[in-house]
């Protein structure tokens, strides 16, 4: 796993999901279970925060885990109200090297 945090606002694409918008300095991890992990722990943080699945269908070939992180992907993911313009999602890496990741309204 990456030693540094990701940290991306979100963005709502109305009708379609968000996109993550991630800070210039962000980590993303460059091998696969780094990413598989980090995505998952987005994803349960967008949950835990109220986030969930747009009926439109994913689409493998451009929404992946990759495109995601990097903010090239917009992911079928909405909230109950708007996300604004100081939504965040924060992910450090916990003592055991996993991502932990929250929703944050700055």
């Amino acid at each position: 796993m990456t030693t540094g945090s990701y940290v991306a606002r979100i963005v709502d694409v109305p009708d379609h999901g968000i996109r993550l918008e991630p800070a210039d300095d962000s980590d993303r991890p460059d091998q696969p279970t780094a990413t598989n992990l980090l995505a998952m722990s987005v994803a349960l943080a967008l949950g835990a925060a109220g986030y969930r699945h747009h009926p439109e269908p994913r689409d493998p070939e451009l929404q992946t885990l990759d495109a995601l992180l990097t903010g090239e992907a917009v992911m079928p993911w909405v909230s109950e109200t708007s996300a604004g313009d100081n939504t965040y999602i924060v992910c450090t890496p916990a003592s055991t090297g996993l991502p932990h990741c929250r929703v944050e309204h700055r």
